[in-house]
């Protein structure tokens, strides 16, 4: 058994980890994608025969913080195999191709990629590509093929390298018994079971499940053909029944032009998809195609519910898109353990996720989205059936996205010159195929790709051939779901929170924060609303109920609010002194109500004119640099006798001939600014 391992330790990038036991636990996602890239080209290439426990570990030693090291895992696996005497007879290298400004960029850096509309990983041998990886922003098929080509050449040089060091250093492989083999076992059970096989291979005569039964059965009975006391005639038979299933499946293709279920090689199985599928879910989808299906969800969440991770580039870093995608044994009528997901569905749940990522809505757009894939039924390309149920479930959710993605899985057969490239593998198509091809995109161009490829001597025009395709399928696709749903809800679930974002200055921060965060725990207590502050000052308020949410942003704005020249305001006076009033405006924020404008006429003493806790409508006159804020109701009560109407907002009182008592003011204040205070309503 072989098995390939990658980690990457905090020390190579000169950190330590963010968890809370600062040490490297289990693998993060990354560790596990870049165990994934390195295992699956290398698997293949190992002597037929060789059965010994082999296990390759790529560590990150140091990491430059400019260049991903996951690539150098393919190559340096590879290496340590082929420099060594572990039959590996093949080299192979990875590199990254990017595709910036119009040019091929071979091993682009973090900041490279960024500005790149391909990330492009390829791994081959100096004869053929092997695997492909790739996420995109709508790019086309022959630029994909392009870079595909461009990888290569870069891998050629690479392979050559490591031959040239081959042969220097002499090395000499442990022998391999070949797998034994009995030609007169072969050529019995091809005789016999032949046309028994291609009969019990038809499912589209049978069904599926029937057709699995009816070769199972076939297979007892060529096994039983021998005595149970020769034990090793048996496993042969049992091994040579699996190369004769194989060869009449691969035959009925090639030569036949024949699909086990009937299809043409372009054919799509039937498709039928639903939204709105879970009643209490902010989006749902359910996803049918064929024999495979996925009930997909979409969660809206808050910053809260991004995701935090150790990043070698960056240190710790959040996600706001997570997609995640369960297998169930049951999806495959079998029994086994469920528990943490392994390398296969976080795979998966990586490639749809890579799919679907460059479409989602800018970063203006202030939701964390999770979506969960839960496949229920299993006969190839669950991952693609994530993509089309997940772009549904957002749909269903009202995410704004730029455009829809669909994925398809494909396949090739090919011996010598024949080949034959099918639309939409079903299980057998894609474990005796030799290349298992999954293209997503939207209606313009290609945003992911992952190839597996067991053959050599695949050129431009195959490729081609297969990604042109698989984007007519792509379309049709895409065409039945918008049948389904054609553009994205305008109203969200009434379950999903509801975000109001608000731009505050940047130092205002810590009058929404308060000391010690008293202030925002009040605001969330009052209101019930969830609140997070940027450090660029935006504000997200986050609830289910509008009121709230606009109660919550009343507050926030009252608190940070700057009183502007000339605008009036409903203020309340906090402190009297001989010389005027200090009168709170806003939250927290004070301006000097000095005794000459307090009245249009001689005010003797301001507490004639005011009581503390009195609310009146005052002008503000003036803001110095230093923040002072001088006002004036005198101003108001004079507009008002100019524009002949109501002064500052309610009735003036008695004549000023009349009674100038202390009540006087305080009764035309209280008259005038009737109702509630404006800037926030109370203070937090």
């Amino acid at each position: 058994m072989a098995t390939a391992e990658h980690r990457e330790y905090g020390y190579a990038a000169g950190r330590i980890p963010g968890n809370y036991f600062r040490r490297e636990g289990r693998p993060s996602e990354k560790e596990t994608l870049t165990s994934r890239l390195t295992d699956r080209p290398i698997r293949p290439l190992f002597t037929p025969g060789y059965r010994g426990d082999t296990q390759v570990i790529s560590l990150v030693l140091s990491a430059d913080s400019e260049n991903d090291p996951d690539v150098l895992s393919i190559t340096g696996a590879s290496a340590a195999l082929y420099l060594s005497n572990i039959p590996f007879e093949t080299p192979i290298a990875g590199v990254r191709v990017g595709h910036i400004d119009g040019k091929f960029v071979v091993n682009p850096t973090y900041d490279q990629v960024r500005e790149s509309a391909l990330n492009l990983i390829v791994a081959g041998s100096e004869e053929a590509i092997v695997m492909v990886e790739a996420g995109a922003i709508e790019v086309s098929e022959e630029v994909m093929v392009e870079a595909l080509l461009t990888g290569h050449h870069e891998i050629q040089r690479i392979c050559r390298f490591l031959k040239e060091a081959y042969t220097k250093l002499g090395i000499t492989k442990r022998e391999v018994t070949p797998p034994p083999a009995d030609e007169a076992i072969r050529a019995e059970l091809a005789e016999k079971y032949t046309e028994g096989l291609r009969d019990a291979l038809n499912a589209e005569k049978h069904g599926k499940l029937a057709s699995y039964a009816l070769v199972d059965s076939l297979k007892d009975e060529a096994v039983s053909g021998y005595p149970e006391d020769e034990p090793e005639r048996r496993q042969l038979a049992k091994k040579h029944f699996n190369e004769l299933k194989e060869t009449v499946f691969r035959d009925d293709i090639l030569n036949n032009r024949r699909r086990p279920d009937g299809r043409r090689f372009s054919e799509i199985r039937a498709l039928s998809s639903e939204i709105g599928w879970l009643p209490r879910v902010h989006g749902s989808a359910l996803f049918t195609r064929g024999e495979t299906q996925a009930i997909v969800t979409c969660t809206l969440g808050t910053s809260h519910d991004a995701q935090f991770m150790d990043d070698l580039e960056k240190g710790e870093l959040t996600r706001r898109f997570m997609l995640n995608y369960n297998f169930p044994p049951f999806s495959v009528g079998e029994t086994g353990r469920v528990g943490t997901p392994g390398r296969r569905e976080v795979g998966h749940g990586a490639l749809a996720r890579r799919a679907i990522e460059p479409m989602l809505p800018g970063d203006d757009w202030p939701y964390t989205l999770r979506i969960v894939a839960d496949i229920t039924e299993s006969n190839g390309s669950s991952s693609m059936a994530t993509v089309c149920g997940g772009i549904l479930a957002m749909m269903d959710a009202g995410v704004p996205l730029k455009a829809p993605v669909a994925g398809i899985a494909m396949g090739l057969v090919m011996e010598g010159n024949k080949y034959a490239i099918l639309t939409d593998i079903a299980g057998a198509e894609d474990h005796y195929g030799d290349m298992d091809f999954k293209v997503c995109g939207t209606a313009k161009g290609l945003t992911a790709l992952q190839m597996d490829i067991k053959v050599a001597g695949i050129n431009a025009q195959v490729l081609k051939e297969a990604l042109d395709q698989a984007r007519n399928a792509r379309l049709k696709i895409l065409e039945h779901m918008t049948e389904t749903i054609a553009e994205p809800r305008q109203e969200m679930s009434q379950h999903a929170p509801r975000i109001i974002t608000v731009k505050i200055p940047v130092d205002k921060i810590r009058d929404v924060i308060g000391p010690g965060g008293k202030v925002i725990r009040s605001i969330v207590e009052r209101t019930g609303c969830k609140i997070d502050v940027g450090d660029d000052g935006t504000v997200a308020i986050a609830s289910s109920d509008a009121t709230s949410a606009a109660e919550a942003r009343s507050i926030i704005e009252g608190l940070t609010a700057t009183p502007e020249v000339g605008k009036t305001y409903l203020g309340t006076v906090q402190r009297i002194a001989d010389f005027g009033a200090f009168v709170e405006i806003l939250p927290n924020m004070d301006g000097l109500l000095h005794v000459s404008e307090i009245a249009d006429y001689h005010v003797r003493d301001v507490r004639d004119e005011l009581k503390e806790g009195q609310q009146l409508l005052v002008k503000v006159l003036n803001v110095d640099p230093s923040g002072k804020i001088r006002l004036s109701r005198k101003a108001l009560l004079q507009e008002g006798e100019g524009g002949g109407g109501e002064r500052g907002g309610g009735e003036r009182g008695p004549e000023r001939g009349g009674d100038r008592g202390p009540e006087r003011g305080g009764e035309r204040s209280r008259e005038r600014g009737g109702g509630e205070r404006s800037g926030g309503g109370e203070r937090p």
